[in-house]
């Protein structure tokens, strides 16, 4: 597990580093080069983690605990296969997109995303350490389909195409998997631990509740940021 997320934060750490040459940033975003490398290998995290969550919750096990949220074994001790691995590689991206914000960006830029990422990199190095609630953390990488669309917005700003229509359907998707990837897998995983609460060890729901707690208000604000920009103005 500590390999695999060893060399995930240098994977991504080499990505970012060519993407400049792989992605040419256009002329609106040549001011803010390192933000675009840093979207772009965001991006690339996005479609690995929320793609093989999608196809790893489809497996038999997930799926049964999907409908029946009480069955605690099914989210404590098993996962598909490849589900730790991925887990693990998640880990090294969030701890090098933390390390490259905290090199580029000034702090008061960057806080929200910071804690964002050390509350994640906490629960997830759990899940890897311990090899257990691997499939509560496969379940949360299903929030990553959402953020492709929040990439491909960012992209499109720095772009300066916010008035195509490309930008406007992207918004549409952008809202729609929110709500159906972002704020309902949140809600369904608070509810599988207040389910689960008597058969989860003190420590590990306590660690749960309040990542929990943290990340549920954090997306409802982003949320509205994204009715009030895209959509209200």
């Amino acid at each position: 597990g500590l390999l695999l997320v060893a060399g995930s934060f240098a994977a991504f750490r080499l990505l970012n580093q060519g993407l400049e040459r792989l992605v040419p940033p256009p002329p609106s975003a040549w001011r803010n080069r390192w933000k675009w490398r840093n979207i772009w290998t965001s991006l690339a995290h996005s479609v690995l983690s929320g793609g093989g969550a999608l196809a790893g919750t489809h497996n038999p096990s997930p799926c049964r605990f999907c409908l029946h949220p009480g069955l605690s074994e099914d989210l404590v001790g098993t996962h598909p296969p490849g589900a730790h691995s991925l887990v693990a590689v998640s880990v090294g991206y969030f701890l090098e997109d933390f390390v490259d914000m905290l090199c580029h960006q000034k702090l008061h830029q960057s806080w929200e995303l910071l804690f964002h990422h050390s509350v994640v990199i906490v629960c997830f190095g759990i899940a890897v350490l311990l090899h257990q609630y691997v499939g509560f953390a496969l379940v949360a990488l299903l929030v990553e389909i959402n953020s492709i669309f929040l990439h491909l917005r960012q992209i499109l700003l720095m772009a300066n195409l916010m008035h195509t229509t490309c930008y406007r359907l992207n918004s549409i998707v952008n809202l729609g998997t929110y709500v159906v990837f972002r704020i309902a897998t949140l809600a369904w995983m608070t509810r599988w631990l207040f389910l689960n609460r008597e058969n989860v060890p003190p420590a590990t729901y306590a660690v749960g509740t309040v990542g929990m707690a943290i990340m549920t208000p954090m997306n409802l604000i982003l949320f509205y940021r994204l009715l009030r920009s895209d959509f209200f103005k």
